[in-house]
């Protein structure tokens, strides 16, 4: 590839060019540039996806310090409405201290989710209860089996949420009714910060779950509805980021393991090489 003067002007001393080989060290250095740059960009992305996600669960926990400060108990790990189809979720009550209130009032914890009164609310994509790492959609379908062709059916539309409670180190939806939980937000039943025996620098309380996993909620759900309650809670009983472990389970989409809310307000990433023992021991609420 030559570039030349006009032809009145031109001679052999004035024409000006690339040799193929000078093309071929130019295309190498773009290329290794570009292969260097690229993961520093992408480690910086993540970097900042991960500071966004802990501040949003230290709200959360702000928000579970102050609903513990004016009701004496932290929100049960559910709410019946009084047909005892539907379980709301102990994200619900929180909103207020969300900067939520809006929402909150929108929500009607006395009737089935699916009802009309809540369509609104069931349609609310709230930013601060999704992980930005995470590839989320901003609503999902609950699916129930149909006891007849044993096919799954859409049930109803819910909001996506990536934090679930600390259910414990038993599965929300082994059972109905569910197995009593050993972590902090089980069943109905609300905890306090007095109940976590083993003190709130070693218990986790809230933690992630991407999508791919299984998606969940922050509102609650229809509870005939596939894998119902572990769309609010979440067990530790194998490691973060298991790959074959329960869908109930924690994981995330940072590199090395999860985010969790401590029960005394920090946010720390627990590795996905970190032993089962320990794990379980810091979802329990007791020793």
């Amino acid at each position: 590839m030559r570039a030349c003067l006009p032809s009145q002007q031109r001679n052999d001393s004035q024409c000006r060019g690339f040799t193929v080989l000078e093309l071929l060290v130019t295309f190498g250095v773009i290329t290794t540039l570009v292969s260097l740059i690229l993961p520093a960009v992408s480690s910086a992305r993540e970097a900042a996806r991960q500071l966004q996600c802990k501040n949003q669960l230290k709200q959360i926990g702000l928000a579970l310090h102050s609903y513990h400060e004016v009701s004496g108990c932290l929100p049960a790990g559910w709410q019946w409405e009084s047909s005892k189809k539907s379980i709301y979720s102990w994200a619900v009550p929180l909103l207020p201290y969300l900067e939520q209130r809006a929402i909150y009032d929108q929500i009607d914890r006395n009737q089935i989710i699916s009802h009309p009164s809540n369509q609104l609310a069931r349609s609310i994509s709230i930013a601060n209860f999704r992980c930005p790492s995470d590839i989320v959609d901003p609503t999902f379908i609950l699916y129930k089996e149909n006891a007849y062709s044993a096919t799954m059916v859409p049930l109803i539309e819910l909001p996506t949420a990536s934090y679930v409670g600390v259910y414990g180190t038993v599965e929300a939806d082994d059972g109905i009714p569910a197995p009593p939980g050993d972590g902090t937000f089980r069943e109905s039943i609300p905890v306090r910060f007095a109940h976590l025996q083993r003190g709130l620098s070693n218990t986790i309380i809230v933690g992630e779950r991407t999508m791919a996993q299984v998606p969940s909620t922050w509102l609650g759900v229809d509870y005939s509805g596939e894998d119902a309650a572990c769309r609010i809670v979440g067990s530790a009983m194998t490691s973060p980021n298991c790959k074959l472990c329960d869908e109930c389970e924690f994981s995330s989409r940072h590199p090395g393991g999860a985010h969790f809310l401590w029960a005394d307000g920090r946010i720390r990433i627990l590795s996905e090489s970190l032993d089962s023992l320990t794990y379980q021991r810091l979802a329990r609420r007791t020793n």
